[in-house]
C-alpha cells in the first residue's frame, strides 16, 4: 500500500469516527446550567490544546491523533443539555459561525496532510428542541473541478472549507445562507469561495442558483456557488461590505507564476462584486471606478501584511491555548 493510500485509509477512519460521534440528539437549547458549563469548560481545554496541535505540530501522525482526540472530546461536550449556548471562546483553531437568526452554528477546521493536500472537518449544530447535529464530510477531492460552481451537494458530500462569515438572505423561495470560506487546496494555488446553504426536509444542502451574471463576463449566467483560485503569494479579498450592502472581491488577472507554479492569478487592484436584487446576488463588473490599494472591508482570512501582528485562521491575534 503506497503512502497516499495509507493516508487516505487513515483519514476515512477518522471520518467514520466523526459520523458516529455526531449521529446523536440532545435536549432543547435553553439556559446552560452551572454544572454543565463547568464540565464543558474542562472539555474546552482539551479541544483548544488538540486544535493547536492540529495546526502547529510538525508530524502528520501527531496531527491525525490530535484531530481524532478533538472530535471525541467535542462529542462529549456537545452531549450536554443546552450545549448550543456554550461559545467555546478559547478554541482558537476551530471556526464557529452563527447566522443572524441563530438557528444553527457551523464548526469547521482544517487538517494539513502534506503540501498539496488539506482535509476539512465540520458539523452543523441546529438550535432546535432535538439539537440535531449534521457531520460535514469533505469530498472536495471527488468533485469535478470544471463544474464545481454548479453542483448541489449534501452534508456527506461536502466541499470542505474553513468558514469565516455567514450572511443570511431572504428570497421568494425561502431563506438561505451564504458561507464565506477558505480552502488551502494546493501548495501553489489557494481558493476562497462562497457556498450557499439551504435546508430541505430538515437536511442541509449546499449549492443553490443565487449568483446571477446579467453581463457578458461569464458564459454561465447562474451559479450555485462562487469560487476564486489564486496564487498563495497574493492577498485576496472575498467578503461582505456592510456599508455598501454587497459582496466585494478582487479582480484577478492571469500571470506566469514562480518556478513550478505555472500560470496563476493575482489581484490587479480593481474590484468586482455582487449586490442583492430580488433574492439573487447579481454580478457587478466594477465596484470602484478608481484603482484602490485596499477595499473597504476587513482583511481577509489567512492574509496579513509584513510588519503586522500575525493573525490566526479567523483574523484574531495568535495566542497559545
Amino acid at each position: 500500500m503506497n503512502k497516499r493510500k495509507m493516508v487516505t485509509t487513515k483519514y476515512f477512519g477518522i471520518l467514520l469516527a466523526l459520523l458516529v460521534v455526531f449521529g446523536l440528539k440532545g435536549q432543547t437549547a435553553g439556559p446552560l446550567q452551572a454544572a454543565d458549563r463547568e464540565e464543558i469548560h474542562t472539555y474546552e481545554d482539551t479541544i483548544a490544546i488538540m486544535g493547536y496541535a492540529i495546526v502547529n505540530d510538525s508530524l502528520q501522525s501527531n496531527r491525525y491523533a490530535a484531530c481524532k482526540k478533538m472530535i471525541l472530546t467535542l462529542k462529549e461536550a456537545l452531549k450536554h443539555e443546552n450545549s448550543f449556548n456554550y461559545p467555546f471562546e478559547r478554541v482558537k483553531t476551530v471556526s464557529i459561525q452563527y447566522p443572524q437568526d441563530s438557528s444553527f452554528r457551523i464548526f469547521t477546521w482544517q487538517l494539513y496532510m502534506d503540501e498539496n493536500h488539506y482535509r476539512y472537518f465540520g458539523a452543523i449544530q441546529m438550535n432546535t428542541p432535538e439539537l440535531t447535529l449534521f457531520p460535514l464530510i469533505d469530498r472536495s477531492g471527488d468533485i469535478e473541478s470544471a463544474n464545481i460552481e454548479q453542483f448541489e451537494l449534501t452534508a456527506d458530500k461536502w466541499y470542505g472549507a474553513l468558514y469565516y462569515k455567514i450572511i443570511e438572505t431572504d428570497s421568494r423561495n425561502g431563506k438561505y445562507y451564504l458561507l464565506f470560506g477558505f480552502d488551502g487546496y494546493e501548495f501553489f494555488h489557494k481558493r476562497k469561495l462562497i457556498d450557499v446553504l439551504t435546508f430541505k426536509g430538515g437536511q442541509p444542502v449546499f449549492g443553490a442558483p443565487v449568483f446571477k451574471y446579467d453581463d457578458d463576463t461569464e458564459p454561465v449566467k447562474v451559479k450555485k456557488r462562487f469560487l476564486v483560485e489564486y496564487s498563495p503569494e497574493s492577498s485576496v479579498t472575498v467578503n461582505y461590505d456592510v456599508i455598501r450592502e454587497m459582496i466585494i472581491f478582487d479582480n484577478l488577472t492571469m500571470v506566469t507564476g514562480q518556478y513550478g507554479e505555472g500560470p496563476t492569478k493575482i489581484p490587479d487592484g480593481t474590484y468586482q462584486g455582487f449586490e442583492l436584487k430580488d433574492g439573487f446576488w447579481v454580478h457587478v463588473d466594477k465596484v470602484f471606478h478608481v484603482i484602490m490599494d485596499e477595499p473597504p472591508v476587513p482583511h481577509p482570512v489567512l492574509d496579513h501584511k509584513e510588519g503586522e501582528k500575525k493573525k490566526d485562521l479567523f483574523g484574531r491575534n495568535k495566542n497559545r491555548p
